[in-house]
């Protein structure tokens, strides 16, 4: 028997940690976990799950609407926040307690407490000490505010979920995923969305034309941009809240919300005292395999900040214990992930951006965009969908597939797995469609819309 307590204990109860004690657990490990917060972590608490189910209930909503279309005589009466809460924060208990169940019946011991680093090898969890031969941090990151002035009088991500009313006026600042989906939702809740954020255009990193298309749709649905804004400062004015951008303008609104980013939950972990190093945002550094600069401890998940996505830190946590302790060396792969923005209407993505993909050598695009037959019939304005494939010049291998559009995230899953199987055009154009679909696009586009990356492949 190992002199240590543990062969592994790992630092965090989120999606990554609890995925990788369970099956070390399973693989015959001695295993700790310890969670200071809420088992199952920011996903299942204050993230990707309650968040889903906000985006249903400001769908029914909408679909209300477009039921008169259709033939139904439908009463939209208010809708109430506090109900919804109350059965959102049932089903989070739920799964809150499901990931607990999953640890003790995989024999893995539970701490309901904070961990720090002793040394390497030993840790303080809530109090106690603790020794372990094998070591992951998988904490995951935590929202930020902005560093202004009255920056306080502002909500953070998870402060939603404390919501009990929807504030007539919201004001959203960023751009990013979360902003862009809570600006949508609370949209269709009935509040007046103000969205402010420093870019020409929103969701930095996504496609092009993804980007351009994403604003026409979010102020056809009432939601009012304000780009290219700096944030000077955040003043209570009476029964609301005034927020001032440099160059005068200010934005009025009953409730602010700071969705400008996340950063690793590193602090007060004492992490140089086991010699893990970090980079200037608080990212803990790791090698290939997910291994620190100590030899005996690794780091998965939003901790390591490199794909920030629920589905990606599960992944790589199965695969660590699968090394470690499964005599099953693999990686999880960090090419072609497909993710989705469940903004309305929501993206759905996966592969190279046409800005990647130029770098690597000439490209083929092709790019539909149409009204689908749910909003030819509704009239429901900015509902327009667009897709679009990224296709290497070379050897035809679709490189990205881009959506916005009903049901993208749902038709982008099955994309996903042939971009990542290497399927070329040619694959998708023998495919046949399901008709009537949105989704049958993905598999007719035959007219090449434009050719990118030729004179960079000249140079």
């Amino acid at each position: 028997m190992s002199s240590y307590d543990f062969d592994l204990f790992v630092i965090g109860g989120g999606s990554a940690g609890v995925r990788c004690a369970r099956i070390a657990a399973g693989h015959g490990a001695r295993v700790g976990v310890a969670e200071e917060r809420f088992w199952g972590g920011t996903c299942v608490n204050v993230g990707c799950v309650p968040k889903k189910i906000m985006v249903n209930a400001a769908e029914y909503g909408q679909w209300t609407d477009d039921a008169l279309s259709f033939g139904w005589q439908v009463t939209k009466g208010g809708f109430d926040l506090a109900t919804l809460k109350a059965r959102r924060d049932a089903e989070v208990a739920r799964l809150n307690g499901i990931y607990g169940r999953l640890l003790g019946g995989a024999g893995v011991t539970s701490f309901e407490a904070r961990a720090t680093f002793i040394d390497a090898h030993t840790l303080d969890v809530g109090g106690k000490r603790v020794t372990a031969e094998r070591i992951v941090v998988a904490v995951g990151g935590r929202a930020v505010r902005p560093d202004i002035p009255g920056a306080e009088l502002g909500m953070l991500s998870d402060d939603v979920f404390d919501m009990t009313s929807v504030p007539k006026r919201l004001l959203v600042v960023g751009a990013g995923y979360i902003a862009l989906e809570f600006a949508c939702v609370f949209q269709a809740l009935g509040a007046q969305v103000d969205v402010v954020y420093r870019d020409v255009l929103p969701l930095r990193g996504f496609d092009q034309d993804i980007r351009e298309a994403l604003p026409e749709a979010l102020e056809a649905q009432g939601i009012r941009l304000h780009p290219n804004s700096r944030l000077a400062r955040l003043d209570r004015q009476g029964d609301h809240l005034s927020l001032s951008l440099i160059g005068g303008e200010a934005v009025a609104a009953d409730a602010v919300l700071f969705a400008t980013g996340r950063v690793p939950h590193t602090n007060g972990l004492n992490l140089a005292a086991a010699g893990i190093d970090c980079t200037a945002r608080g990212a803990i550094e790791i090698d290939a395999e997910h291994r620190t600069t100590a030899p005996n401890i690794w780091a998965i998940g939003d901790v390591t900040d490199k794909l920030n996505l629920t589905p990606m830190a599960t992944a790589v946590g199965h695969a660590l214990a699968d090394t470690l302790f499964g005599n099953n060396p693999r990686r999880a792969s960090y090419q072609n992930v497909p993710t989705a923005v469940f903004t309305s209407p929501p993206i759905g993505t996966v592969g190279l951006t046409e800005a990647d993909a130029v770098v690597q050598g000439p490209v083929d695009i092709y790019l539909a965009r149409f009204t689908p037959m749910r909003h030819t019939i509704s009239g429901r304005p900015g509902r327009k969908t667009l897709m679009k494939l990224v296709v290497c010049q070379s050897t035809r291998r679709v490189l990205g597939a881009h959506m916005l559009g009903e049901d993208a995230p749902e038709i982008m899953q099955g994309i996903g797995i042939a971009v990542s199987m290497g399927a070329t055009k040619e694959d998708f154009d023998r495919t046949i469609g399901i008709h009537p679909t949105a989704a049958e696009e993905f598999v007719t586009m035959r007219t090449r819309t434009r050719e990118a990356g030729i004179r960079a492949a000249a140079e």
